[in-house]
């Protein structure tokens, strides 16, 4: 990719989130003009109903659909650099896991404190992060890629087995659980978006500075250690940076799956292999992508509404299975 065509890109890339999140305005059950939406927004009369659709819940729905899609997108590049693992992603580190099982503990044991539910997730995702860094870097021994990996999917086993034993034994709970872990933003108010929405900001931000050492951390531990870089610490940093990503999403929009492993692998394809780069393309490509989602999962079933998780995981499974059929053919 030539450094010429770059502003193109981003270009078309940015034409194509205002054309997204313009239709996240207008299309749902209920269908705006665009007359109608800037007469909602700056017209003199105001219609109440349509202000209250096109700020109480269309407004929220989109700018989280955006804040979650770059959110997860970075993370997922962040993770696949600092493990140089082309499948790993969000989910395969234990990230939804730990988030799920501490739902479900609060949903069944404290279900008076269903509004505590996002700041649960969070502090689930965390804890789990923590748990598996910790395992990864027991001791004094030099840091092993994979060993974040095997660990993680360890811990994800371990808190899949807790959600499964709570729900045989709270049964009534599997209904809230489930929309949670289906993945959505029906139940997203502008009220929940300024804390989370804040630290994926600051989160893209910060992957953004240490893009250029992931730049060198790419070209090997061996090769990055003589050129200065601390390897171990970077990719200490880039994982927990990712994690919090990933909690900060969880805690409004559930657990969306696939966004990090997809975006990342359509960005290096278009963009190339530069993070400085990847970094802000994967965040409003990713933000693209969540938006046209949801829209999808509230129009194409109206007035039914599918929860934008189930069309991502549609979408989702069979590009991995593209991916590893293809890492398949590359190892023969």
């Amino acid at each position: 990719m030539t450094k010429q065509k770059l502003p193109l890109i981003f270009f078309v890339l940015f034409l194509l989130l205002v054309a997204s999140m313009l239709a996240g305005f207008l299309l749902g059950s209920a269908r705006f003009g665009v007359e109608e939406l800037w007469n909602g927004i700056f017209g003199e009369n105001r219609d109440p109903s349509v202000e209250l659709i096109l700020f109480e819940l269309r407004l929220p729905r989109v700018i989280g659909a955006l804040l979650a899609g770059g959110g997860l997108a970075v993370a997922g590049l962040l993770l696949q650099s600092a493990t140089d693992n082309d499948l790993c992603s969000p989910s395969v580190i234990g990230v939804n896991a730990g988030a799920g099982f501490a739902v479900m503990l609060l949903l069944c044991l404290f279900p008076m404190a269903y509004p505590l539910l996002p700041a649960a997730a969070f502090v689930g995702a965390m804890v789990t992060t923590m748990t598996v860094l910790g395992i990864s870097f027991t001791g004094r021994r030099i840091f092993a890629k994979t060993t974040v990996i095997l660990a993680g999917v360890a811990v994800a086993a371990l808190f899949n087995a807790g959600i499964s034993f709570f729900s045989q034994l709270y049964p009534e709970v599997l209904s809230s659980y489930a929309s949670f872990s289906a993945g959505g933003f029906s139940g997203v108010y502008k009220e929940d978006l300024p804390v989370p929405g804040s630290m994926i900001l600051l989160g893209i931000l910060c992957a953004w500075i240490l893009s250029p050492k992931l730049n060198l951390l790419c070209l090997g531990d061996e090769l990055a250690q003589s050129l200065g870089i601390q390897v171990r610490r970077i990719r200490f940093f880039a994982l927990v940076l990712s994690s919090v990503l990933c909690a900060a999403v969880v805690s409004f929009a559930g657990l969306l799956g696939f966004v990090g492993l997809i975006i990342p692998h359509m960005a290096r394809r278009i963009v190339g292999q530069d993070l400085r780069v990847l970094v802000p393309f994967c965040a409003l490509a990713g933000g693209v992508l969540v938006i046209l989602s949801d829209l999808a999962a509230r129009t194409l079933f109206s007035p039914a509404e599918l929860p934008a998780g189930i069309l991502m995981a549609a979408m989702g499974a069979p590009f991995f299975l593209y991916l590893l059929l293809r890492k398949r053919r590359e190892a023969v």
